[in-house]
């Protein structure tokens, strides 16, 4: 049939609706799609049909007008009558026309990223809308519709299009509707929308937190099995994740609000939400040959696929056990049987091991939290592990060593227990069972009748020791016990089918050789299904799992029943937020829109309670990586024997200065040791107006010196930023030296930012006033990660030193080696500072920071009234220095700074190119920084922050600075290599291609 033009669409709306308007054209799988648009900019939707029946068309319109009366969480379009005050219009043979309001929004399709947030808002609209659909009916919704999934099954005369694997897959699901039948057919009915796709869903323009605020095309709707709806819902809500279950159970618990599902519908939801994908790949596989230069019949077709071969390989009983847990069910349907029958029988720990016949349990915590695992060199130690639990059973030796249910544990680290989220990298952390910590040879013995439904006990498995499960049937109750780590030759002669009896031995325990996991011991699991396992069962799940998997496993203190076994709960982080609140420091701030509750370090990463892992791009305090092993080492080695002020002869404090002298230029050969970057700069300033006999210091704008009276007095971030207070007479600030977005921004601008010390210099005679000195972090970080244009500081010192000034180079957080080129951020500008201060790195996270000076400095300095820090310069904090010093140069970290830093540099500023949302990228080594700006160089701190805590999402923690808090700063821990590196790049790659960076 000859296709409706533009200018015949327009003519219609004129004609017959009296709308002048300019029209284009719309993208459409039955019907004809116009946009109408006003000269005043009102728009409208023409729709023009080739229906024969005109009932269908008007079916159409009675939904709009029917739900026009319906309070909705969703914005529908409304029907617009024509001059004649009718829904419809026939213009022509066999064609009619339709006027709709026009709705507003961005379509799904197009929305990145699809947040949880975004789905559960689908959910409920999809939800609503399904309910206010329950009490409409019309003669028109009772017909057959290839798109119905109820009518699926026309799809299997076409199986032979596809072949391997996704042959295998269609079958499969077709086999699964045939199974479903008789319980899918007694299933609510009702009309539905039934086409619930990523291009009829309209979605807010607020891009930060974007909602579904329309739906749009009812041209499938029909009277069908409501569920279908739902499936269909998800078919294309949970396309183009890594992990479709956990984004579909966030569309569930929205829709579930408004329509409540039986446990009969959820049963049969895994099948149709197949079953749609099957009717969507074939659909397209026979429209791409019948119109095979259009491609919107095909649009869905490879994102189809892609998600129908992910959804085959979800298990369907944990889905299913996953949609009644989203629904606010009982995960599995036999779970309050079980806890009815655990509540009237109770058995003795002394029945499951009767020759250690105890029946009190010492819990073990081995949490992220836990200091009694040490850190990862430690509990890698299985000689150390098995030590410490000997240890333990020694000090405690009436009870059983044990714990674990639901404890979610920083132990396990093989690549196997990860796996790419929705959000980022996941890890398998929540142990399902209870470990009972025994000697190896240890007689297990089967607590109640079963039978053995899985046997490993081959050499194949030797490295996870051997594994029963035995099957139990109490009435209608049934449930599974597993038995893991067991020697393999104890239960070499079980098998499959094998009955075992209560009090019969099941097997002994393996030995740490064969055990795999640290010392002998029982994991003991319950389990209200199998899903499908066979020679094998997850004891670990992943903690957004969590309330599925706990309603699958069962607590097996359930059967025990013994007090101080009880799962120990993380506290609450809001909980610990109001405490904050109330009692601590008013001015105490959080990271993040969600602060994270962090219990752990490790290298490159921070832990939080729940054993989630994120890369640290920000924590340059822990110079040579989160709880270096050897540095805590050294700490704990000197702590264990002495720690004591200056006042007496150590060997550490010598040899300490010994090292730290040879990493400094030979003219700095004084050394002071304090406790903090605050106590070194205030020390600086007191040697130099001291020295000079003088009380005005120069220093930089936005410059942050520390948290002291003299140093909050020449920290521009602070006094000059919210709460502060006026600049100090004795302070003169230099402006910040930003060649990028600064006062001067030519080639030679260094000259131009120095001659301002010089200025204030000379003013400063002419009233008969000297100055003290010049304090300056060798590059800026809180002003947004600096790097001073070449000259500057050079020509600052000459300014300074002609004056008779001193001149003081922060290296708080520039030092130890992180510039990759230098040692000292100083060093790249040729410059011989009379006073530099350290800190924060020297000690990897211990309270220690320095103050090296020239001789002469110091001698000035030596007035006769002593200097005396309590603890700078104690034992212990000069062994955790040296030790630092030492793993810089064991493990070549200034070398790698230098490599992975320019590795980085050269991949952000490859971003710059792709993003022009990144203005700037400046930095050396592991020392860089990267500010968002508009075109016209205006900074973007709504952006920064949206990447920051994208990113943090993403398992990324990042952290935003600069005057104007749009700099992202990237200053990890010195152990970051290459493949940090690119991982970074990945996900500031994904982030910046959101809807959300994008505009500005």
């Amino acid at each position: 049939m000859r296709k409706t033009t533009p200018d015949q669409a327009s003519k219609i709306a004129q004609d017959h609706y009296n709308i002048s308007a300019k029209t284009s054209k719309l993208d459409g799988y039955v019907d004809e799609n116009f946009l109408l648009k006003t000269a005043s900019g009102v728009k409208f939707l023409l729709k023009i049909s080739s229906e024969k029946d005109n009932e269908q068309l008007d079916f159409q319109v009675q939904i709009l007008k029917h739900l026009s009366e319906k309070k909705l969480d969703v914005s529908l379009s409304e029907v617009v009558p024509n001059k004649k005050g009718n829904s419809l219009t026939s213009h022509q043979k066999n064609k009619t026309a339709r006027v709709l309001t026009w709705l507003p929004g961005r379509l799904w399709a197009t929305i990145n990223p699809k947040t949880e947030n975004l789905r559960n808002s689908l959910g409920d609209a999809a939800g609503s809308l399904t309910m206010a659909l329950q009490d409409f009916e019309h003669p028109a919704a009772h017909r057959k519709l290839d798109w119905d999934l109820a009518n699926s099954v026309w799809t299997l005369k076409y199986i032979n299009r596809f072949s391997g694997k996704e042959k295998e897959i269609i079958q499969y699901f077709h086999n699964r509707f045939e199974e479903i039948k008789t319980n899918y057919k007694t299933l609510p009915k009702s009309i539905v929308h039934s086409d619930v796709n990523d291009y009829n869903i309209l979605v807010s323009k607020n891009r930060s937190n974007p909602k579904v605020k329309g739906l749009i095309d009812f041209g499938d709707a029909v009277f069908t099995q409501t569920v279908n709806d739902l499936a269909i819902v998800l078919a294309y809500a949970i396309m183009d994740l890594p992990d479709p279950l956990p984004a579909a159970l966030e569309v569930i618990k929205g829709y579930n609000k408004h329509y409540k599902f039986s446990e009969n519908e959820l049963d049969c939801l895994y099948t149709l939400v197949g079953m749609r994908l099957v009717t969507t790949v074939t659909n397209a596989s026979l429209k791409k040959e019948e119109f095979p230069n259009d491609n919107y019949y095909v649009i869905s077709e490879k994102p189809a696929w892609d998600l129908l071969k992910k959804w085959f390989n979800v298990n369907e009983d944990f889905a299913t056990y996953a949609f009644r847990n989203a629904c606010g069910m009982e995960t599995h349907p036999q779970a309050k049987k079980f806890e009815t029958w655990a509540s009237k029988n109770t058995f003795q720990l002394s029945e499951l091991f009767p020759t250690i016949a105890k029946n009190e349990i010492h819990l073990l915590d081995l949490s992220p939290a836990s200091t009694w695992i040490g850190n990862k060199n430690d509990f890698n130690n299985l000689d150390l592990f098995q030590f410490k639990i000997e240890q333990l059973q020694k000090e405690n030796p009436s009870q059983i060593i044990a714990g674990g249910y639901c404890e979610p544990r920083p132990l396990y680290t093989a690549s196997s227990y990860g796996k790419e989220g929705n959000n980022g990298p996941e890890s398998r952390t929540i142990h399902l069972g209870i470990d009972f910590w025994l000697p190896a040879e240890t007689p297990v013995h089967a607590l109640f009748d079963g039978t053995v439904v899985t046997a490993v006990n081959d050499e194949g498995y030797k490295e996870y020791g051997g594994l029963i499960i035995l099957k139990h049937t109490f009435g209608a109750l049934e449930f599974f016990t597993l038995y893991g780590h067991l020697s393999l030759k104890s239960i070499s002669t079980i098998s499959e089918g094998t009955h075992l009896k209560k009090g019969d031995c099941i097997g002994y325990l393996g030995d740490e050789n064969e055990n795999g996991v640290w010392a002998p011991h029982l994991h003991f699991q319950i389990m209200l299904s199998m899903l499908d396992y066979k020679i094998d069962f997850p004891g670990v799940t992943y903690f957004n799992q969590l309330s599925v998997w706990s309603g699958i496993c069962p607590d097996p203190n359930q059967l025990f029943k013994i007090d101080n076994l009880k799962t120990k709960y993380v506290q609450s982080s809001e909980k610990m937020i109001n405490f904050r609140k109330e009692h601590l420091g008013k001015g105490l701030s959080l990271s993040y829109e969600k602060p994270l509750h962090i219990v752990r370090g490790e290298g490159l990463y921070l832990i939080d309670a729940n054993g989630k892992k994120y890369l640290d791009t920000v924590n340059n305090v822990n110079h040579v990586g989160h709880q270096h092993p050897k540095v805590v080492a050294a700490g704990q080695k000197q702590m264990a024997v002495l720690n004591t002020n200056t006042r007496y002869l150590h060997e550490e404090i010598i040899r300490y200065a010994e090292d730290l002298l040879k990493k400094l230029p030979p003219h700095l050969l004084v050394i002071h040791f304090v406790n903090s970057g605050s106590e070194a700069n205030e020390l600086a300033l007191r040697m130099a107006k001291t020295v000079t006999g003088n009380k005005d210091i120069l220093a930089i704008e936005v410059g942050y010196h520390g948290n002291t009276n003299a140093v909050m007095d020449v920290s521009s971030y602070k006094f000059e930023g919210k709460g502060g207070f006026p600049k100090p007479e004795t302070t003169h600030i230099l402006p910040l030296p930003d060649s990028f977005r600064g006062k001067y921004t030519s080639e030679n601008c260094g000259i131009d930012y120095a001659n301002h010390a010089k200025e204030i210099i000379q003013n400063l005679k002419a009233v008969g006033k000297e100055i003290a000195g010049f304090i300056g972090e060798s590059m800026v970080s809180c002003g947004g990660q600096i790097v001073p244009p070449k000259n500057y500081f050079k020509e600052v010192y000459k300014h300074v030193h002609e004056a008779g000034g001193i001149c003081i180079a922060d290296e708080v957080q520039t030092g130890f080696g992180r510039m990759g080129k230098t040692f000292w951020a100083f060093e790249l500008y040729d410059v011989q500072p009379d006073i530099v201060t350290m800190g924060k790195p020297a000690g990897n996270g211990h309270p220690l920071a320095i103050v090296a000076c020239t001789k002469e400095v110091a001698e000035k300095f030596n007035t006769g009234m002593e200097y005396f820090n309590t603890f700078g310069g104690n034992p212990v904090s000069c062994a955790i220095g040296r030790t630092v010093l030492e793993v810089v140069e064991e493990e070549g970290l200034q070398e790698n700074a230098l490599r992975v830093g320019g590795f980085l540099m050269a991949e952000l500023k490859a971003l710059q190119k792709q993003f022009p949302i990144i203005g700037d990228v400046r930095g050396e080594g592991l020392f860089l920084g990267f500010e968002l700006n508009d075109s016209e160089k205006n900074p973007l701190p709504e952006h920064a922050s949206y990447l920051a805590n994208r990113m943090k999402q993403l398992g990324i923690l990042m952290s935003i600075d600069g005057p104007d808090h749009n700099v992202l700063k990237i200053k990890p821990p010195m152990v970051f290599s290459k493949e940090n590196a690119e991982e970074l790049i990945f996900r500031l790659k994904t982030v910046f291609a959101e809807d959300f960076m994008m505009k500005f």
